[in-house]
C-alpha cells in the first residue's frame, strides 16, 4: 500500500503479510514533528486498513509536545512516550497486535525518503530503522527542503 495520509501532509507505506517476517511493517513520512497535526491522519488511515488503533508509542525526544492521549475519529488513542531514539512509531490495534513503522524525518530529501520507505515496507526486510536511515541517507540536512508534492 502506498497512500497519502492526508493530501499534502504525509506519506505511508505499509506491508501487512500473514507471516510478518520483516523487522518493520512499513514506514511513515510526516511533514513535521507536531504530533497534534501529524498523528491523527496516520491513525485514521491505519484504522481504515488495520482496524481500531488503541495505542501509539513515540520517541519523546523526536516530537513536539507529546500528549498522553488523542481523540481521533471519536476514539481515544493512548500515546506512550519514551526517550528511545529508535526512529520508529509503534502502533497497537486491539489488545496486543503491534505494528512497527519507520519514521522518516520530515526534512528528508524525497529520493532518500522514498528509498528508505520502500526498504522498510519490504516483507523480507531484516534491517532496523536506524540502519535503513543511515544507508539510504534519509537524514535531513540544513539545506534540504521538500519541494515535491507528496499527495
Amino acid at each position: 500500500m502506498h497512500t497519502s495520509v492526508r493530501p499534502g501532509t504525509a506519506l505511508l507505506r505499509l506491508e501487512t503479510t500473514a507471516d510478518r517476517r520483516g523487522v518493520l511493517d512499513g514506514a511513515w513520512w510526516p511533514r513535521s514533528r507536531d504530533v497534534a497535526v501529524e498523528l491523527p491522519g496516520l491513525i485514521s488511515v491505519l484504522t481504515e486498513h488495520l482496524g481500531p488503533v488503541v495505542r501509539v508509542g513515540l520517541d519523546s525526544a523526536a516530537w513536539d509536545g507529546l500528549p498522553t492521549r488523542l481523540v481521533v475519529d471519536d476514539r481515544v488513542v493512548h500515546i506512550d512516550a519514551s526517550p528511545v531514539g529508535d526512529d520508529t512509531v509503534m502502533v497497537t490495534r486491539g489488545d496486543q497486535d503491534l505494528f512497527s513503522l519507520l519514521v522518516v524525518p520530515p526534512d528528508t530529501p524525497p529520493d532518500a525518503a522514498r528509498t528508505a520507505m520502500a526498504q522498510a515496507a519490504r516483507a523480507d526486510n531484516r534491517e532496523n530503522a536506524e540502519h535503513i536511515l543511515a544507508v539510504t541517507r534519509a537524514e535531513p540536512t540544513d539545506t534540504d527542503t521538500i519541494t515535491e508534492d507528496r499527495t
